[in-house]
């Protein structure tokens, strides 16, 4: 980054360059090669982040609610034929996810959307017996109270999350 005619560089800009107690400073960039990474990798890669880790919107949790239980779910309905244990199970790791990942001031999204995903996963891919939009209900009811367990629990799980980081974040602004 050079400073321009009159500046020199590593300067930022706004800051005169007798504001320094050292004078005019170059910043300079030492980059040591990771393993597993060659040349070039860095464009594949991009910058390696530092600082906090991103947080999902309440949009983006729910988005990722559906997607990441559908997917689940379909690869159940792949393996073993219908909506078992193994959709249970993610259910249950998506929920903690999604309250992990969630940020703080859109908590409630993770509690909501995990349910909404859970049920729109029953809808597309549990088996109907017969057409027509009573059978839909009466499946979608019947699949809902069959999997209450999983449906509970990861409900339960993401709201307990939700609520232990509520408190934690009421008690380190409560200390500042």
């Amino acid at each position: 980054r050079g400073g321009g005619p009159d500046r020199p560089a590593g300067l930022r800009p706004g800051v005169p360059a007798d504001a320094h107690p050292t004078g005019p400073r170059l910043r300079l960039r030492l980059r040591l090669p990771l393993p597993g990474r060659g040349r070039g990798d860095e464009q594949l890669y991009g910058r390696r982040r530092t600082g906090r880790p991103t947080r999902l919107t309440a949009v983006g949790t729910g988005v990722v609610a559906v997607l990441a239980t559908l997917a689940v779910a379909g690869v159940d309905r792949l393996l073993f034929d219908g909506l078992g244990w193994l959709f249970g199970l993610g259910y249950l790791v998506v929920c903690f996810q999604l309250a992990v990942r969630v940020r703080y001031t859109d908590l409630l999204a993770a509690p909501i959307s995990g349910p909404i995903a859970f049920a729109l996963a029953l809808l597309l891919l549990e088996p109907v017996s017969s057409p027509g939009v009573t059978a839909q209900v009466v499946s979608l009811a019947t699949g809902l109270a069959l999997r209450a367990g999983w449906l509970f629990s990861g409900t339960g799980l993401a709201a307990l999350i939700v609520l232990a980081r509520f408190v934690a974040q009421r008690r380190i602004h409560r200390t500042r």
